[in-house]
């Protein structure tokens, strides 16, 4: 399996978190970064110069690279900040899957958010979009579905814990509940490993009971 592996996003919350990881497992990460943001980047990397919304900027730096990781997006996604799903989330998925496609990649990953309705309607559409982006190019890809992670900066919907577990408890509610848990930090990071360990033929769909269920 080709160890090298193309991220963006790699200064966000879970990118800075999943780069040591991977590098532990003596995966060499490439991270595109704006030059002023490399000093940022967790060491061990190597820094890739480009800009996210412009494919043009990194698709020629990919190779060797045969796994692309997505994680750019907008931060504590709300319905106020629709605008910017469009400018950032959007722009970067469809700059993201023509770079990977035309690099030659050979797996893409992407973190989607889980299906049905949701408080932030605006950034669902967006990356349900993003989804199809990826399975109309043909690659191979895992698409992770959370809802919310919890960690660090992140733990206000802890309180709602007791209700999710009555929830799950009640037949007409339980599936649904399951569907749009919590889940952590380090599941998420697990389920990205994971993903970049176990690549699929075809379109694999994780969902909030599958990261749940995955540990190092």
């Amino acid at each position: 399996m080709n160890n090298e592996i193309f991220i963006t996003g790699g200064t966000g919350y879970i990118g800075k978190r999943l780069i040591p990881e991977l590098i532990k497992r003596d995966f060499k990460v490439h991270a595109l970064s704006r030059r002023e943001s490399i000093g940022k980047l967790p060491s061990g990397s190597k820094p890739v110069t480009g800009n996210a919304l412009d494919g043009s900027t990194f698709t020629d730096k990919i190779s060797p690279c045969k796994t692309f990781i997505q994680l750019v997006g907008v931060p504590h996604p709300s319905p106020s900040k629709k605008d910017l799903f469009k400018k950032i989330d959007l722009v970067s998925v469809h700059e993201s899957v023509w770079a990977a496609k035309n690099s030659g990649v050979e797996h893409f990953i992407y973190v989607s958010v889980a299906q049905g309705r949701s408080l932030v309607k605006e950034y669902r559409q967006i990356r349900m979009h993003g989804e199809e982006l990826i399975r109309q190019s043909g690659m191979n890809a895992t698409i992770i579905r959370p809802w919310y992670v919890i960690g660090p900066g992140h733990y206000w919907p802890l309180l709602f814990l007791p209700a999710y577990k009555i929830l799950e408890l009640i037949p007409l509610t339980g599936e649904k509940a399951k569907l749009f848990g919590l889940v952590t930090l380090k599941q998420m990071i697990a389920a990205l490993v994971m993903a970049v360990k176990q690549p699929p033929t075809g379109m694999r769909i994780v969902s909030v009971p599958g990261i749940k269920n995955l540990q190092f």
